[in-house]
C-alpha cells in the first residue's frame, strides 16, 4: 500500500460525519432517515407539516384512537413485516376477519368472489361469480376460455383486456369497484404491467384470462393478503421516528423546504472554502423560513408535486421533469362513524362493501369498511359499538364532498351506510363522527406513468448524492415504499465509502502499471 493510499484511507475514515437532510416525513422519509441514521451520518428529516407518517396517521375519536388513513398493509415480500420485527412491532400485526368484501351493484349486494385477482375470476362459473354477475354474464366470461388469444401480450389497459376477454358485466360489476378502490383510477386507465406483473404473459402462455389468473393465484404465497398492527397503523411512523431520534437523527416538523441548490452552482462568495469543496454531493438546503442546512446528500421524499419543485430549483434540465403531462392527483374523503347499534353486530355484509359505478347506483361512497367487523382490535376499542368507514371521490370526477358542511356529509354518509349495511341507522346512534381528505397521491399505475416514472429516476440517477423516493413513484403501499425508500438509503450509506473505493481502485491501477514498467 502506498504512502499516498494510507492518507487517503485515513482521510476518509476520519472524515465529518455524512450530512443527509431528507426533505419529506411521509413513511418513505422516516425509512430512509432510519435507515440512514448511523455511525458516521448525520440525519435531519424536514417535514413541512405538523406530524409525519403522511397517510398513515392517528385519529383520535369516540375515546379510541384509529387510522385515519391506511388501516392495513400489503404482506407480499416480506418488507413491511421485516421493518415490523425491527422495530419490535411483530407481536403486534394481526390479520383482518376472513370473511371478506362485498360489493353493491345498483341495490343490490354481494359477496365479492373469492377466487380473483383485481375481481377478475379465475373460474368464471363458479356460484360466487354467478350470483355476483348473474348467470348470463357468467357464460359470457367463460367464454375467454375459448377466444383465442389474438394480441398476445400486448394489452396495456386492464379495462380493455378484461372487456374483450370477459365482457362488461366482469368488468362493471367486478373489477372496476376492486381496481377503484384500490388505485383511485379507473380500469380503461389502469397498466395493465403495473397493477398485475405476469398477467400478460401468463395469458399468452395459457390462452385464458381466467387461467392467467388461477396461475397467478396459486404463485401466491398462501395466507393473508393484508395485516395490520393492533392500535393502528399510525404507530409505525410514530416508532420510526423515535427510532431515528435515538439513534442521533433530527426530526423537525413545520420546515418547508422551497430549493435545493449544489454549492458548485453557487457564486464563489456563497461558496464553502475549496477544502470542502473536494468533498462530493455538497448541497444547500434552504426553507421557507430562510435557514440554510448544508448537506453530502439529499434525498427527497416529498409528493410529488414538491419533489419535482424541488428538482427544479436544483437544475433547469431538471425542470423538464414537470411537462411530462402528469396526471391529477387523486382526491378522495374518508367519513369515520362510531355507531352505537346492535344490530351491527351481525356484520350483514362481511368486512364491508365496494360500489360499481353504475347506472342506478343508490349511494354516493365508493367503499364501506365495517372497522369493528374487520379487526378485532377495533371492535374491543370500541366496546361494542361500532365503527365504519366510507370512502368518496371517484377518479376523474367532480370532488363530491368538499363541498358539503360537517353536518351535510355526516347524513350523507349515514345514509350511504344504511343502504349497504341494510340496516336504517338512526343519526341519534351515531355517537362520533370525522372527516379526513386526502388528495397528495398520484394514480401510479396508469397508463403511461411507468414511462414518466422511469424519466425521473434516469435522470436523478446522473446527480451524484441525491435520491428521489416515495409512494408517487413506487405506487401506494407501505410493501412498494419501504423497499425502494431502503434502495435509496443504501446508495447514500454508499457514498460515504466510495473515495475510499476510488483510492483503492487508483493505487491498485498504479502498482500495475509499475509491476509492468519493472518487468
Amino acid at each position: 500500500m502506498s504512502d499516498e493510499l494510507g492518507e487517503e484511507i485515513r482521510h476518509v475514515v476520519e472524515a465529518p460525519a455524512t450530512r443527509v437532510v431528507v426533505v419529506g416525513g411521509g413513511m418513505a422519509g422516516l425509512v430512509v432517515a432510519r435507515e440512514c441514521a448511523r455511525p458516521g451520518f448525520e440525519v435531519t428529516l424536514l417535514e413541512a407539516s405538523q406530524r409525519v407518517g403522511g397517510s398513515v396517521a392517528p385519529l383520535p375519536l369516540g375515546g379510541m384512537t384509529l387510522d385515519a388513513g391506511a388501516e392495513s398493509f400489503a404482506t407480499r415480500g416480506g418488507h413491511v413485516a421485516g421493518l415490523l420485527h425491527d422495530l419490535g412491532l411483530d407481536d403486534d400485526v394481526v390479520q383482518p376477519n376472513p370473511s371478506g368484501a362485498w360489493v353493491r351493484h345498483g341495490s343490490r349486494s354481494v359477496p365479492l368472489p373469492k377466487a380473483g385477482l383485481l375481481g377478475i375470476p379465475s373460474s368464471p362459473l363458479a356460484k360466487d361469480v354467478a350470483a355476483a354477475i348473474g348467470w348470463p354474464g357468467a357464460f359470457r366470461a367463460y367464454l375467454d376460455r375459448i377466444i383465442p388469444v389474438l394480441k398476445v401480450g400486448q394489452e396495456r389497459q386492464l379495462g380493455a383486456l378484461v372487456r374483450k376477454r370477459m365482457g362488461r358485466k366482469v368488468l362493471d360489476l367486478l373489477v372496476a369497484p376492486v381496481a377503484t378502490g384500490v388505485y383511485s383510477a379507473a380500469p380503461d386507465d389502469l397498466d395493465v404491467d403495473v397493477v398485475a406483473p405476469g398477467l400478460n404473459a401468463a395469458l399468452t402462455r395459457l390462452g385464458s384470462l381466467s387461467g392467467a389468473v388461477g396461475e397467478l393465484r396459486s404463485a401466491a404465497k398462501a395466507g393473508s393478503a393484508v395485516g395490520g398492527i393492533r392500535g393502528g397503523m399510525w404507530r409505525l411512523p410514530e416508532a420510526l421516528a423515535a427510532e431515528i431520534a435515538g439513534r442521533g437523527g433530527k426530526v423537525l416538523t413545520g420546515v418547508r423546504v422551497v430549493a435545493v441548490e449544489s454549492w458548485r452552482a453557487n457564486s464563489a462568495e456563497n461558496a464553502p472554502d475549496v477544502a470542502e469543496l473536494e468533498r462530493p454531493g455538497h448541497w444547500l438546503v434552504r426553507t421557507e423560513e430562510g435557514e440554510e442546512l448544508t448537506a453530502d446528500a439529499v434525498v427527497l421524499a416529498s409528493p410529488a408535486d414538491a419533489s419535482l419543485d424541488l428538482l427544479a430549483s436544483l437544475d433547469p434540465a431538471l425542470a423538464a421533469l414537470r411537462d411530462l403531462d402528469w396526471p391529477p392527483a387523486s382526491s378522495v374523503e374518508l367519513v369515520t362513524l362510531v355507531i352505537d347499534d346492535d344490530r351491527l353486530a351481525t356484520t350483514p355484509v362481511g368486512t364491508g362493501v365496494l360500489v360499481a359505478d353504475v347506472p342506478g347506483t343508490d349511494v354516493r361512497a365508493k367503499a364501506m369498511t365495517h372497522s369493528s367487523a374487520k379487526w378485532a382490535w377495533v371492535a374491543e376499542a370500541a366496546g361494542g359499538r361500532h365503527v365504519v368507514r366510507l370512502s368518496y371521490g371517484r377518479a376523474g370526477r367532480t370532488d363530491a364532498t368538499s363541498g358539503l358542511a360537517d353536518a351535510q356529509l355526516r347524513a350523507q354518509a349515514v345514509a350511504d351506510a344504511s343502504l349497504l349495511l341494510n340496516i336504517p341507522i338512526a343519526e341519534s346512534s351515531v355517537t362520533a363522527f370525522a372527516r379526513t381528505p386526502w388528495t397528495n397521491a398520484l394514480p401510479y399505475a396508469t397508463v403511461g406513468q411507468r414511462e414518466r416514472i422511469e424519466r425521473v429516476r434516469t435522470e436523478v440517477d446522473g446527480v451524484e448524492g441525491l435520491e428521489v423516493t416515495g409512494s408517487w413513484l413506487t405506487g401506494t403501499g407501505l410493501a412498494s415504499v419501504i423497499p425502494d425508500a431502503r434502495r435509496a438509503a443504501e446508495r447514500v450509506r454508499g457514498l460515504r465509502w466510495r473515495a475510499l473505493t476510488d483510492a483503492l481502485q487508483a493505487d491498485t491501477q498504479n502498482d500495475t502499471r509499475t509491476d509492468r514498467q519493472t518487468d
